[in-house]
């Protein structure tokens, strides 16, 4: 038997390459809300969330100006940036609303309610808020029970007025 990677593993931060430095420091501290904690130069930056020394690098040091990987490559997905509870996911939604952001996508995945969206960069992002754990479904086998739903938006939008 192979032994399990330790259970307090995590993964700990995502680094972007993006074509314009600026555009991207824009989108993720002004938008999305985070925080830059460090810089180099022009070529790269660091953003946070509640002073961690970063979450997202964003470099041009192999893209500048560059494009994004076209349709049927291979790469990264998505980056998924849980938020502390729903209200705050409801919060996020507003802010790319009030930016004039387009959302792709929303689903509730019965363990968490997830927006779907791209960033400057065309880098998928993936900003959603885990169902309490209590929540979880699972079938007569013990098999975690996850799937892909409607997220009901007016009920997430209401947590604004909670």
């Amino acid at each position: 038997m192979i032994t399990p990677i330790h259970p307090e593993t995590r993964i700990g931060h995502v680094h972007l390459k993006v074509s314009d430095l600026e555009r991207s420091v824009e989108f993720y501290t002004n938008v999305l809300g985070f925080e830059i904690t460090a810089r180099m130069g022009s070529s790269a930056a660091f953003l946070s969330a509640g002073g961690y020394h970063h979450h997202i690098g964003l470099n041009t040091w192999e893209s500048y100006k560059g494009a994004p990987p076209p349709s049927g490559s291979t790469g990264l997905y998505h980056v998924a940036i849980v938020l502390p509870s729903r209200k705050e996911l409801a919060r996020a939604v507003q802010r790319l609303e009030e930016h004039g952001y387009q959302i792709d996508g929303a689903a509730d995945h019965g363990v968490s309610e997830a927006i779907y969206l791209r960033d400057p960069d065309e880098n998928g992002l993936e900003l959603y808020a885990d169902t309490p754990k209590s929540d979880w479904q699972y079938d007569a086998n013990g098999t975690l029970q996850m799937y892909t739903r409607h997220l009901d938006y007016d009920s997430l939008m209401a947590e604004l007025s909670n």
